[in-house]
């Protein structure tokens, strides 16, 4: 299939967590309010079914109803993308195929994860999802999950055989990765995938980020990357520094438990956890409430 344009390449995505109701089961009406909140107030795009949205516990039927309440929640005012990747590509290439009637405007694909392919298989598996979809196609690199580190120059291949491949999440931690991405593919779009990284990799030519903090200060992070690209650099790193505190708090334990908790601190009921997942220690938690203090997100405690 041939690539269709991205209608938006936005920069403030957020990777949307996925509420459940009180018996487990996904709540994509909650997802939906929760997404045009977020729409209001500064995200310009999603990112659903990824690593906060608990993927690897949503079936493909779950991921598809998620991704259509969210679409019709957001009218047009924010990009939606899902998340369609797995460590089995024929798996990967059918939900793939699957999103644009869904409603999707891009599909998000992650280096796959425990079978740790070669850089060879990676490229086979990359270029097979891109050629089931005239949608855009976001690679996800995040070796501390995955196991597997996708390389600059494999990238570059990818994204030469397969043009609908427009952007990167790189979550790797390695800014000379990140640069030399920039130096070998100019035009894809690279996306911070950790928030504390956001400011260096916008330095080096990066286009947004997908947030996990964005759930609670979108407003801020907006501000962040405005001023990032207006060149306002002072002003970025204020805010950078800033809002560091609350990164911290946010990845005390694994994502999602934090914003999750977080979430429902601050009234946004978005249920518990599917295993292995759990609730966060009592010392985690007591850490996220304080953070969020610090940052007026609730009030202080009546003494």
């Amino acid at each position: 299939m041939g690539a269709v344009s991205t209608a938006q390449a936005p920069r403030l995505m957020t990777a949307l967590i996925t509420p459940f109701d009180d018996r487990g089961r996904c709540d994509a009406g909650l997802a939906a309010e929760l997404a045009r909140r977020l729409c209001a107030r500064g995200s310009d795009g999603f990112v659903l079914a990824g690593t906060t949205g608990e993927s690897p516990t949503l079936s493909p039927a779950e991921k598809l109803t998620l991704c259509r309440a969210v679409r019709r929640a957001v009218d047009g005012r924010a990009a939606v993308w899902l998340g369609t990747g797995s460590y089995n590509t024929a798996e990967s290439v059918e939900l793939t195929a699957a999103a644009e009637d869904a409603g999707a405007q891009g599909v998000m694909a992650v280096v796959p994860y425990y079978n740790r392919p070669p850089q060879q298989g990676l490229l086979r598996h990359f270029t097979a999802i891109a050629a089931a979809t005239r949608l855009p196609v976001m690679v996800y690199n995040i070796p501390g999950r995955t196991g597997c580190n996708l390389l600059p120059q494999t990238l570059a291949r990818i994204a030469g055989e397969a043009p609908n491949v427009t952007a990167v999440k790189e979550a790797s931690r390695d800014l000379e990765q990140v640069g030399e991405i920039v130096r070998l593919v100019p035009d894809l779009h690279v996306y911070s995938g950790d928030d504390a990284l956001t400011l260096p990799i916008m330095a080096l030519g990066g286009r947004g980020v997908v947030s996990v903090a964005s759930h609670l200060v979108p407003e801020r992070l907006s501000e962040l990357l405005e001023a990032c690209a207006a060149g306002r650099w002072d002003r970025a790193r204020e805010v950078h520094v800033q809002l560091l505190p609350l990164y911290r708090a946010l990845f005390l334990t694994t994502n999602p438990i934090p914003i999750k908790f977080a979430l429902r601190l601050i009234g946004f009921t978005v249920g518990g956890f599917r295993p292995p997942l759990c609730e966060p220690l009592p010392a985690e938690a007591a850490a996220i409430e304080a953070a969020l203090r610090q940052f007026g997100l609730i009030d202080e405690p009546v003494p």
